[in-house]
């Protein structure tokens, strides 16, 4: 039986539209505030409809030499144009990017994982310099 590790996609995210793109400075000074930028579709546009969307991206960072990596938050996407009325008709539709600020006390790597309710989990990572 395989992980759920093993199901995690990659690609680069310039030429497959379901990777999430990390966007962030590559270094910061320690305790200082880091802005994180995480989206699905930035160079090649992913669907937003009721039949094919971005459901969630979340989001990790692992220190360098630690064991695990810390849950830094879940970006859920709920509206995709449903309703009453039927698929894509509905008055909303979210879209798949959240920004969010960190402070890094050490180094090490940012990990996105979005969910496409079609073609499964995709991860990207970034390196993060911490002075």
């Amino acid at each position: 039986m395989a992980s759920l590790g093993e199901k995690l996609q990659q690609a680069d995210w310039a030429k497959e539209k379901h990777v999430p793109v990390i966007e962030c400075a590559d270094s910061v000074t320690a305790g200082d505030l880091l802005e994180v930028k995480v989206s699905v579709g930035k160079e090649i546009a992913h669907p937003n409809t009721t039949e094919h969307h971005i459901s969630w991206i979340a989001l990790y960072f692992q220190a360098d030499g630690d064991k695990f990596p810390f849950h830094v938050g879940r970006f859920e996407f709920a509206a995709h144009g449903e309703s009453v009325a039927g698929a894509n008709q509905g008055p909303v539709y979210t879209h798949h990017a959240a920004t969010t600020w960190l402070k890094l006390l050490k180094p090490g790597t940012l990990y996105a994982v979005a969910m496409c309710n079609i073609h499964g989990l995709w991860e990207s990572t970034k390196q993060i310099k911490v002075s």
